[in-house]
């Protein structure tokens, strides 16, 4: 009966948003009152009905409903209730209706809280954002329907992958997808704002804190899922360039070149264009990373790798969306003439150089994911394109965009003299100078990338030290002021310093990682990277629906116990399938990585161990980045949702 009760509230959902779809957007064309009115309780509606659905789907999951085919092919009996859960969006068709769900969420919220819009804007972007959902409403019920019945029921299920069974990865998928689904209120904003005709000061300042929320949540699912990989997959590694991994990297990187763009209209009214461009692009990226992990034309170990024929109804969802858009953008540009002037030296300027770099590093990344596939499509060559070339394509702007940010940062708006701005940041080139050659100085090897990265690192969070002490001054009320700078700005400041930290994590485990695989005897010590290791013994153990091989194995250093690691190699009967478990010792300088292998003739073990410098800093300076976004976010001029308009432009006539 719940089952059932979840399927027809998916269908009456759809139809509710063909309804907000089309009433408020004629409404608004037409300056009707009421018709504009029916979009804010229809998005409410809506939210409800696809939440209801969602509830009912998972009740299933939860009661191991073995009649639903979905629940048969991703769930077990035997299954931690944890993963039970997870269960629910661990699948294609899961996954897509917790889409739909974040997606009517958002519309659910611009309603609810978007008083302080103009109701015409209001009715076209709840409309828009409503024809989204309309479109992945049809894709789930002709498609992918969650709730298809199996006629004869097992007694038991397939279980769910055992890759998706960590707690790391449960958590992954929702957040990634807030963000995903998040830049859908962006692009929805710039779709509106194009049929009306109007982009001003403050439509900036309304667009930003949606891209600001998705952004953060983007930033937590990212991280989520780079720690995922490196503890869970036994390779060390925290980056491969998946294919997967980089359809969230892209509109992380668009989303982040849009929120610095959306200042500059909002503050100078300038780059209108470049930012509706950019909020087209970044969930358009959204969409393209939809495309690639379900459409099953690229691998990659956490891709859904569907059939093909729901890939094609993902990119015609694409085409239509991304080219209409495009095709109005087009169509508008007489509407988005820039209306600030500045000059080459400015804080506007330096925020177009950012959005360049972190645009052009997007387009190497996507041709570096899409060009295998391009290369096979169309010449009828297998190609392979792997960590190396992204590294050097990659690497080069990101250096750049951390040299410019402190000195962006410190510029003044509208036209600055370079050599007095950057005059205070001296003694901060300085101190990361010192620390670079520091590094240089101190490492075993000749590589420049480590020294670098503790220098860009350094570079940034002294930049954000002096930047505050600017914005405070001088004399005895230094620590008030600072204490009453506005969120937005500490937000900044946080963020940009989670960069630095992330950037020197990056380089020192790129460069210093030290490793070891050998075949360990019982009792017999080694040394890897001045720590001692022994493998005490070897057991089998059995877990809630797996069996494992658990090594133990003592660590210490200098004759000191450290820690005592148990590495294990597991295998999930039901799935017929083994994962390996990892096991670390966490520290903040570094890492000791251990992973368990198969036994060997001469009765020794595989072992593979990794110390692994400054790998906590990097999931630290994620950490300090989602924090310093939501700071920015908690800022009383967000709250507000830009109460105190600017003049408006004059508006051309509605498409």
């Amino acid at each position: 009966m719940i089952t059932e009760l979840g399927h027809f509230a998916l269908i009456l959902a759809f139809a509710v948003a063909i309804v907000q779809m089309i009433v408020p957007l004629i409404g608004a064309q037409k300056r009707w009152p009421g018709w504009m009115a029916v979009a804010e309780p229809a998005a409410g509606a809506q939210f409800a009905l696809t939440a209801l659905s969602f509830g009912a789907l998972m009740w299933a999951f939860i009661n191991s409903d073995f009649s639903l085919k979905l629940v048969v092919e991703n769930s077990h009996s035997a299954k931690p209730m944890l993963y039970k859960i997870s269960g629910t969006w661990g699948n294609h068709e899961g996954s897509m209706l917790l889409w739909v769900l974040i997606l009517t969420l958002f519309g659910a919220m611009a309603a609810w809280f978007g008083g302080n819009l103009p109701p015409s804007l209001r009715a076209r972007v709840l409309s828009v954002q409503s024809a989204i959902a309309v479109a992945f409403f049809a894709f789930i019920i002709f498609t992918s329907n969650p709730f298809l019945r199996l006629e004869t029921p097992p007694f038991d299920g397939r279980d769910l992958n055992p890759l998706l069974q960590d707690p790391g990865l449960a958590f992954h998928p929702p957040f990634l997808y807030l963000g995903y689904v998040g830049l859908s209120m962006a692009f929805s904003f710039a779709v509106a704002a194009l049929i009306e005709g109007r982009v001003d000061a403050a439509w900036g300042r309304w667009v930003r804190p949606w891209t600001l929320a998705a952004w953060i949540f983007l930033t937590i699912g990212i991280a989520l899922g780079s720690w995922w990989a490196y503890y869970e997959l036994g390779w060390g590694g925290f980056w491969f360039w998946d294919p997967v991994e980089n359809a969230s990297f892209m509109p992380w990187l668009l989303a982040a070149a849009l929120l610095h763009s959306a200042i500059v209209v909002e503050k100078r009214e300038s780059l209108k264009s470049w930012t509706i461009l950019l909020a087209i692009l970044a969930f358009g990226f959204s969409l393209i990373g939809t495309f690639i992990v379900r459409s099953g034309l690229l691998t990659s170990v956490h891709a859904f790798a569907n059939d093909p024929e729901r890939g094609v109804f993902i990119l015609a969802i694409m085409a239509f969306f991304m080219g209409g858009a495009l095709i109005l953008f087009t169509l508008r540009a007489g509407a988005m003439e820039a209306k600030g002037v500045f000059g080459l030296v400015s804080r506007e300027s330096a925020l177009v150089v950012n959005n360049l770099l972190l645009a052009v590093a997007c387009f190497v990344v996507f041709v570096g994911t899409m060009w295998p596939l391009l290369a096979e499509m169309f010449f009828d060559r297998k190609l392979s394109v792997g960590p190396p070339f992204f590294n050097a394509a990659f690497t080069p702007f990101m250096v750049l965009l951390g040299l410019i940010l402190p000195v962006g940062s410190v510029l003044p708006w509208k036209r600055a003299r370079i050599a007095r701005a950057v005059r205070p940041l001296r003694y901060a080139f300085v101190l990361a100078l010192a620390v670079g050659g520091l590094a240089w100085t101190m490492q075993s090897g000749r590589s420049l990338l480590g020294p670098m990265g503790l220098f860009l690192g350094a570079w940034l969070v002294a930049g954000v030290v002096v930047e505050l002490a600017q914005r405070t001054g001088r004399g005895a009320g230094r620590w008030a002021r600072l204490r009453r700078l506005p969120r937005a700005d500490w937000g900044k400041a946080v963020a940009h310093a989670g960069l630095g930290v992330t950037m020197a994590g990056i380089a020192g485990l790129t460069a210093w990682t030290q490793d070891d695989i050998r075949v360990a005897q019982i009792g017999q010590p080694w040394d890897v990277g001045g720590y001692t290791l022994t493998l005490n013994e070897v057991n089998e153990i059995r877990g809630p629906n797996y069996q494992a091989t658990q090594a133990d194995v003592t660590l210490s250093k200098d004759g000191s116990v450290i820690s005592q690691l148990k590495p294990e190699k597991r295998f999930y009967p039901v799935a017929r399938m083994p994962t390996t478990e990892a096991a670390i010792d966490y520290n903040l300088a570094r890492d000791v990585y251990v992973v368990i292998g198969d036994q060997q003739d001469n009765g020794g073990w595989t072992v593979r161990v990794y110390v692994k410098p400054l790998t906590n800093w990097i999931w630290i300076g994620c950490g300090l980045m989602a924090l310093g976004g939501l700071l920015s976010l908690s800022d009383r001029r967000f709250r507000v949702a830009a109460g105190a308009r600017k003049t408006r432009a004059t508006p051309v006539p509605a498409a």
